[in-house]
């Protein structure tokens, strides 16, 4: 979507960072909130249900609030914002967690960034040389990861992890070049659009439907109904409309240590030493790629400060 150069100056400082902390450790959560889910939900079916049920909420909200529905064409678009980010970004993990942890999941998923950064090229925005730099050596990082048991135990769900990563990063840079509605009521129609997909997919690929019995299975998926989709998604997406995607795509820095963790408190989760070396090395690229971004796109000296006052963080335009 294609914002005003001054329509990201309307939110003040707070409401960003209060959403960068809440996708920073909210989505940290959900990969072992998925792992728990899969246990009787088929994936398709888990995500499906879990974007619905969060877009009919929002959209209900919305109408409450008698805010006014979105257009043919806005719907079109959300549907496709939706599939990349939500139906192959969220169902590539719950198909893959099958047989990857979710702490190797999310560490692989860190490189997400970088991704962005290309798919940004493809738009008109090639990395530049330091961003080159940053990029090689995270793929470097990535490639010690994939070296590991953690991830080598199963090509397929590897595999499966980089195609919603390139889906994601892809959705991300599209989703400010298309018409789609600002605010809450667009975030629940890519949700509900995304969940009604999902579930075309489930009944496609045959899955099994069945009310799931284990109460930890029903307070995974409220979980990731409130806060992974309401919350989370929400947030990611109020980012997207205000900061540049690679600020928005930030939360890659703290989602894998808090995934690690709680999938080694919770999960009982082990980790091979190839995943504890290469991770480091990945969001260390991640960070110069941050900094490299905002150097190269900082605006002239006379304006700088202003325009942070006006934003209330420092990134990129």
């Amino acid at each position: 979507m294609n914002l005003p150069r001054g329509s990201r100056s309307t939110a003040s400082g707070w409401p960003i960072v209060a959403c960068l902390t809440a996708v920073y450790v909210i989505w940290g959560t959900t990969f072992f909130a998925i792992k728990v889910g899969i246990e009787e939900f088929p994936p398709f079916l888990l995500v499906g249900t879990r974007l619905a049920a969060a877009g009919l909420l929002l959209l209900g909200w919305q109408g409450l609030r008698g805010r006014r529905l979105p257009t043919p064409r806005e719907w079109s678009h959300a549907a496709l914002i939706g599939t990349l980010l939500l139906v192959m970004g969220n169902g590539t993990i719950a198909v893959a967690e099958h047989w990857i942890s979710s702490g190797a999941t999310v560490a692989l998923g860190s490189v997400l960034p970088l991704a962005t950064a290309l798919w940004s090229g493809v738009f008109g925005r090639w990395p530049q040389r330091l961003e080159w730099a940053a990029i090689v050596v995270g793929g470097a990082g990535a490639a010690v990861m994939l070296t590991g048991r953690d991830l080598q135990a199963s090509l397929f769900g590897t595999v499966i992890i980089l195609a919603g990563v390139a889906s994601w990063s892809f959705g991300t840079v599209l989703s400010r070049r298309i018409d789609v509605p600002r605010g809450a009521t667009g975030f629940g129609a890519e949700m509900l659009c995304a969940g009604c997909i999902a579930l075309a997919i489930s009944v496609v690929l045959g899955e099994r439907w069945h009310v799931p019995r284990e109460p930890k299975v029903w307070w995974a998926w409220g979980y990731l109904v409130v806060f992974g989709s309401l919350v989370g998604f929400s947030c990611f997406r109020y980012l997207l409309e205000r900061v540049s995607p690679t600020l928005a795509s930030t939360y890659a820095y703290v989602n894998p240590p808090v995934a690690l963790l709680v999938g080694w408190q919770l999960g009982r989760e082990s980790f091979s030493a190839n995943l504890l070396i290469g991770l480091p090395i990945v969001l260390a690229s991640v960070a110069l790629l941050a900094w490299a971004h905002s150097r190269a796109s900082r605006p002239p000296v006379a304006d700088a400060s202003a325009l942070e006052s006006e934003v209330g963080v420092a990134g990129p335009e």
